[in-house]
């Protein structure tokens, strides 16, 4: 069953842009010989890294979209942790997350304004009509 992912990895500062393109080649192949299939390929550019990573404080950012099955996503994996060029990367599974946030959207959609809710009803209620009715005693509190 294929599923939706986002691959982001980050390749060396020091790497040629021929060979980060040959290196995304590289990573969309196995994609495709593995019978997934490639949405997207983004490059980030190169940015600053949150802490060191392998004594590099910068680092190209790549993202990859794809749908494919367990098994590509770890053979993917695998191959991002042996490429020398790649210090770091994340894979996260985005129809799970894509899910959670429709949930959280319907709850905010189903609630509603507090602040806007006094006003709406007072100008939407009919003013109530005062009737002349017999006065009744009522029971006595024992």
């Amino acid at each position: 069953m294929d599923r939706f992912y986002e691959v982001m990895f980050i390749v060396r500062p020091d790497v040629e842009d021929a060979d980060v393109d040959k290196l995304i080649a590289g990573f969309e192949q196995t994609i495709v010989n593995g019978g997934g299939n490639l949405r997207s390929t983004e490059k980030m550019g190169r940015r600053k890294l949150a802490y060191t990573v392998r004594k590099f404080n910068e680092g190209n950012y790549l993202l990859l979209t794809l749908d494919a099955d367990g098994k590509l996503i770890a053979e993917l994996e695998r191959r991002l942790r042996v490429t020398e060029q790649v210090i770091k990367f994340i894979t996260v599974r985005m129809d799970e997350e894509e899910k959670r946030l429709n949930k959280i959207k319907a709850i905010r959609a189903s609630r509603k304004k507090l602040s806007a809710q006094p006003a709406a009803e007072a100008a939407a209620a009919p003013a109530p009509v005062e009737t002349a009715a017999p006065a009744t005693e009522a029971p006595a509190a024992v």
